[in-house]
């Protein structure tokens, strides 16, 4: 989900409760709080030698003690009008900050609408090799004596 699909959701339902649903099913203790609205920039190198950047707005959430406390949609826009002209762009992807139970983000990748709350879900992120035409094996052929799966000589590292 971009900024501007989580904007616009916010906006078309000021009075909904914001609710971050896991993707075991699980949801984020409802009297979280947002606690920063950051622009995440990755810049890297893949195996294979390749460079990439990656960008996100990424929303911290803490836990406190104050059970009572809940999120609407109307404050979560108020913290983002706070942050106007921090995000380069609205066509970045939203990702959630999370202690569950280490540090972790999540995408939110979809948002069901009810008649009091907007229920984000998040999905976990993965690994995978970016070069794997140069550093893994063609697992269509027959598989050689001694064939590493990281050819030393391929150029990935």
């Amino acid at each position: 989900m971009t900024v501007s699909e989580f904007l616009h959701l916010l906006r078309d339902h000021p009075d909904h409760r914001i609710v971050f649903r896991l993707s075991d099913g699980s949801e984020v203790p409802p009297h979280f709080h947002v606690t920063e609205v950051g622009h995440a920039a990755k810049s890297f190198i893949d195996c294979g030698g390749k460079r990439h950047t990656t960008e996100s707005c990424l929303l911290q959430l803490w836990i406190a003690d104050d059970t009572d406390h809940r999120l609407l949609a109307s404050k979560l826009l108020s913290i983002f009008d706070r942050a106007d002209g921090l995000l380069p762009s609205t066509a970045l992807p939203v990702e959630i900050e999370h202690e569950a139970p280490v540090l972790t983000q999540l995408p939110i990748t979809r948002c069901d609408v009810t008649d009091a709350e907007l229920h984000f879900h998040t999905e976990f992120k993965h690994t995978d090799c970016l070069a794997k035409d140069i550093c893994l094996p063609d697992f269509s052929l027959p598989a050689l004596p001694g064939q590493q799966a990281c050819n030393p000589a391929s150029g990935c590292c």
